[in-house]
């Protein structure tokens, strides 16, 4: 639901809408208002490979961000160092942390981090770990993690190589990896590339719609590596 767009902020115009979390309570999001924003004057998101096309797509509400911040209302987080890559708008790492879960959300876009915490004021949360994650190049003290999450991250025919190298950097021994897809035709390259880094794959159907009662229709992608 959206509840009121904002006057221009400089450069691009944003709106606030209620998300509906299932078997949790309803996120207040500060998005962008459509896929026609851009505001770039610095050259900050070229210089890291965002063209003006995919520019917005960071700061709007994707079903399958929906989906996962649905899963992990109710996955066992147990103490696990969690990482949501590509993150986003950072709904999933909004209720793990919701959850005390030891959440750091990534992302390579340059506004990411100040929507993430306008989102965390916006629903009275303490802040969250942030750190820049770029799947095409080193990520310096980012660290590894018992547990990986992202959604609707195999859009571009690259990203299956870049995202399978990015969790092999950033993945514990024994870690987990939980991806929702909406059925992208660059799944099967993916698993083909994380098999070879030693995961095992299981699959999962989702046909259950968003709380809002949207239709939805993709994959859970579950990796599991063994020690």
């Amino acid at each position: 639901m959206v509840l009121a767009t904002t006057p221009p902020t400089p450069g691009y115009e944003v709106k606030f809408q209620r998300v509906g979390v299932a078997g949790g309570a309803d996120l207040q999001i500060r998005s962008l208002l459509d896929r026609q924003q851009f505001f770039d004057p610095e050259g900050l998101a070229l210089a890291e490979g965002i063209s003006s096309a995919t520019w917005p797509l960071f700061g709007l509400l994707w079903p399958s961000a929906q989906k996962l911040a649905d899963l992990m209302q109710a996955w066992e987080l147990d103490g696990k160092r969690i990482l949501e890559m590509g993150c986003g708008l950072a709904l999933a790492s909004l209720v793990i942390h919701r959850r005390t879960g030891h959440v750091t959300a990534s992302d390579c876009h340059p506004l990411t981090e100040g929507f993430l915490k306008a989102n965390l004021k916006l629903n009275g949360m303490l802040p969250l770990p942030y750190a820049t994650g770029h799947w095409g190049r080193h990520n310096l003290g980012l660290g590894r993690f018992d547990l990986i999450v992202a959604s609707d991250v195999l859009y571009e025919r690259s990203h299956p190589k870049q995202l399978a190298g990015f969790i092999q950097a950033h993945a514990a021994d024994g870690a987990e990896v939980l991806i929702v897809d909406p059925n992208r035709g660059n799944r099967s390259a993916f698993h083909r590339e994380m098999a070879g880094l030693g995961f095992t794959l299981t699959e999962l159907a989702l046909s259950d719609p968003l709380e809002d009662l949207s239709p939805y229709r993709g994959r859970m992608l579950h990796y599991q590596r063994h020690m």
